[in-house]
């Protein structure tokens, strides 16, 4: 039977949702190894709207499940509605909506707040010892969510993230794009991607191994 992984998106763009290669490469690899993705998103506001030609902000408002189903091919569902009981695993790709509008670390740095129904999920995954995946910035909402577990992660090198991660409750460790940290006590797999790059061809190697790692712990 395959096994069902949720992944977690934050809106459709780099500067305000999901990091889209990231989140594709995703999707990719899960359906190359057979298991059936359950694409969700919060129903909510994005903090924020950047015009990705220009990278200045624009006078609109998004929905944040409504930009996702742009990546998911209208297949996504709010996450209000999904339980951990109904996945096997979650994987959250990275972009700086995964720190603006799935929590805003973006804004308030280590006194972020999570997303209420993210952190939910995030909390029934970890109390049923189910794996979960995060790219990218997306390790830092997931230690704000889960701090008390003392979650080890990476982002890469970036001096200040991990020490706001320290700061959290979390462990950072320095990772190379194409490698993962893995917290097998929290059953927790992080890899950096896009903070440190430099090319989709990169990151595709810590997510491929990513997505394996969470698979073979599901």
């Amino acid at each position: 039977m395959a096994k069902k992984i949720g992944v977690l998106l934050s809106g459709c763009g780099v500067f305000d949702g999901a990091e889209i290669h990231e989140a594709v490469l995703t999707l990719l690899f899960l359906d190359r190894a057979g298991a059936t993705v359950v694409c969700l998103a919060p129903d909510v506001d994005q903090l924020h709207v950047i015009n990705h030609l220009t990278q200045q902000p624009a006078d609109e408002r998004r929905n944040v499940l409504v930009e996702s189903a742009r990546i998911a091919r209208g297949a996504v569902q709010d996450a209000s509605t999904v339980s951990a009981d109904d996945i096997d695993a979650l994987i959250i790709p990275g972009g700086f909506g995964a720190a603006k509008n799935l929590s805003d670390f973006a804004v308030k740095g280590p006194e972020a707040q999570v997303h209420p129904q993210v952190q939910r999920l995030l909390e029934e995954m970890a109390d049923r010892s189910k794996p979960i995946g995060a790219l990218c910035i997306a390790p830092t909402t997931l230690v704000r969510a889960l701090s008390k577990r003392s979650p080890r992660v990476t982002i890469g090198n970036d001096v200040g993230t991990a020490a706001a991660i320290d700061t959290m409750g979390g462990v950072h460790t320095v990772c190379s794009v194409a490698d993962i940290c893995v917290d097998e006590k929290n059953r927790i797999v992080t890899t950096p991607a896009y903070m440190l790059g430099p090319g989709i061809k990169d990151v595709a190697t810590g997510i491929e191994k990513l997505v394996d790692k969470v698979l073979s712990l599901s």
